[in-house]
């Protein structure tokens, strides 16, 4: 194992080249699928590596219930410093295991809580995303998540937005449940709890969910000038997110004064292109390739030790 059980924990600063250059000759789509995957492995090989460290670390701690040929000498010495490192891994999975679990148990609340407030309200025509319009003044439009997912959306909002952005906005909504954004969403979220290198890429792929959105609903309604103009009206008149950790049609503008002028600017601008990997020849290319030798090197590492671990578990063991 050596010193390379603990390079999984580091190598997520590979990728964050990528989450800050993503917007560059990459569509969204692509963007937001390929950090979500590397978020994903990178935040794997760090449980596993907190696993193995912690395993070693703390077999010879009495009371231990992992087997007495655990703590053997041999099994120590495959990693350095291994009784501080052992008890801080644990500590640090205690950790990470109560971290994702509130988040996973606070998303489901959240959605639970939205379900009950939609409770009597009529479903959407049939055949599309059902549409629940909530009176209330406080304007906000958000994907709820489900079987069947629905669209929610205020009056407030509605109110303040012309015909032509409305459907730009059911467009954006129905886009985010259409693609499930709310999953590529929880699992970056999940993944940053793991290791807190990766909260870069958890902000890049709720930038890169609303664009993909973005396109979709300019697609859907034929002129991206709407669709703009849709986004920063609803960013101007919005107050607050009743529904946090959903995808919304637009943050308010006062909390979030960057990621709404970039999604304006670029519906403004031409459509991007269908590719999901930027060219070589670019940063986003260079940062992608980065960020790829490093979830690479990063699984290469956990397996290795794995391996490593097993092999000498296996030899101290008695049959």
């Amino acid at each position: 194992m050596g010193f390379f059980v603990f390079l999984p924990l580091v190598l997520p600063l590979t990728a964050v080249p990528i989450a800050r250059l993503t917007e560059q000759h990459l569509h969204p789509r692509g963007a937001a699928r390929l950090m979500t995957v590397i978020s994903a492995v990178m935040a794997v090989c760090s449980v596993l590596c907190l696993g193995l460290i912690g395993v070693v670390g703390t077999a010879q701690i009495p009371g231990n219930p992992l087997p007495d040929s655990w703590s053997d000498p041999v099994v120590r010495h495959a990693l350095p410093y291994h009784e501080t490192v052992g008890t801080a891994a644990m500590w640090l999975l205690v950790l990470v295991g109560f971290t994702c679990c509130r988040t996973v148990v606070r998303h489901l609340r959240v959605r639970s809580r939205a379900r009950r407030a939609l409770v009597g309200l009529p479903e959407g025509p049939a055949g599309e995303e059902g549409l629940a319009v909530l009176p209330d003044r406080s304007p906000y439009a958000y994907a709820l998540p489900g079987s069947p997912g629905r669209v929610v959306v205020s009056t407030g909002m509605l109110e303040g937005l012309a015909e032509d952005e409305r459907e730009a906005l059911l467009a954006h909504e129905r886009a985010h449940l259409r693609h499930r954004h709310h999953r590529y969403l929880l699992t970056t979220q999940l993944a940053a709890c793991v290791n807190p290198f990766l909260r870069p890429l958890q902000e890049a792929v709720a930038f890169s969910a609303e664009r993909w959105a973005d396109e979709e609903s300019a697609q859907a309604v034929g002129d991206r000038r709407i669709t703009a103009r849709a986004v920063a009206r609803a960013a101007l008149v919005s107050h607050a997110a009743p529904a946090p950790g959903f995808a919304a049609f637009a943050a308010p503008a006062a909390a979030q004064p960057g990621p709404v002028p970039r999604r304006v600017a670029a519906l403004l601008g031409p459509v991007p292109t269908a590719r999901n990997w930027p060219p070589a020849k670019t940063p986003a290319g260079l940062a992608a390739m980065v960020a790829a030798v490093g979830t690479a090197a990063s699984a290469l590492c956990a397996l290795n030790a794995a391996v490593a671990l097993l092999v000498v578990l296996k030899a101290v063991t008695p049959l």
